[in-house]
């Protein structure tokens, strides 16, 4: 869901992170950088960098387009080992264009369940690379949210997270129980709500109300009492938020 705003600079401050050997990467690269440019449209680029508010340059590929291209570029290659989604995806994150970017993501929800709780920094990694909602949202909720629900001692990660200078690794701490629905641990997500309650920045308030109007749909009872004994503590664009469908 698109979010007013000014994204950061494309470029990563992050140290070099050593990536992985892998042969499908390889195979799946070179097919990319192949397929991805040739269908690329330059008008279209232009108008998807003004919606993105310039985050990063685009080849202009409309997502049906780009999703096709994509099944035709994994076309008989094997099942990935957990390097091989380290590899394939930090180095699609390593490219300009923000489509490598998102098939990147695609393929990690795909094959998040082949991945342990090491590859968590391999996912922090790439939520503070180029970092906008259009990644950090669905690798929040579905790549850092299946490796917790498949080990949920990661949670004590998410406690530090939650707590970080860098806004767009709070907020994914926030969202990455989107999909726990009964297995919500609601304490842990209250807690958090209420340790950045105070924070101006737009993404973290909008994290809040979302994160909690999701629960609602598992708990609307919780989530109404919560907000109503947090309601001066929480800022109005959250409350909005938590109760639209209340």
């Amino acid at each position: 869901m698109p979010d007013p705003g000014h994204p950061p600079d494309a470029v990563s401050a992050q140290p070099p992170y050593a990536v992985p050997d892998s042969e499908l990467a390889d195979t799946v690269l070179g097919r990319l950088t192949t397929l991805y440019p040739a269908a690329g449209n330059p008008f279209r680029a232009q108008e998807m960098v003004a919606y993105m508010k310039g985050v990063a340059p685009f080849l202009g590929i409309r997502s049906p387009e780009r999703r096709a291209l994509s099944r035709t570029v994994l076309d008989g290659t094997p099942r990935p080992g957990e390097d091989d989604c380290a590899a394939l995806a930090l180095r699609c994150f390593a490219l300009p264009e923000r489509e490598y970017h998102y098939f990147a993501v695609d393929y990690l929800r795909r094959h998040v369940k082949r991945c342990s709780s090491a590859f968590l920094p391999v996912a922090r990694r790439l939520v503070t690379t180029v970092s906008w909602w259009d990644t950090v949202d669905h690798l929040a909720a579905h790549v850092v949210g299946g490796l917790v629900a498949a080990d949920r001692a990661l949670g004590a990660e998410m406690d530090r997270w939650i707590d970080g200078d860098d806004p767009w690794i709070a907020r994914t701490a926030l969202l990455h129980q989107l999909r726990f629905r009964e297995e919500t641990d609601a304490d842990r997500l209250f807690a958090y709500c209420l340790r950045r309650a105070a924070d101006t920045d737009f993404f973290l308030r909008k994290a809040i109300g979302w994160s909690l109007r999701e629960y609602a749909k598992t708990a609307p009872g919780e989530v109404r009492a919560f907000v109503a004994d947090n309601r001066s503590l929480l800022p109005p664009l959250s409350v909005r938020e938590a109760l639209r469908h209340l």
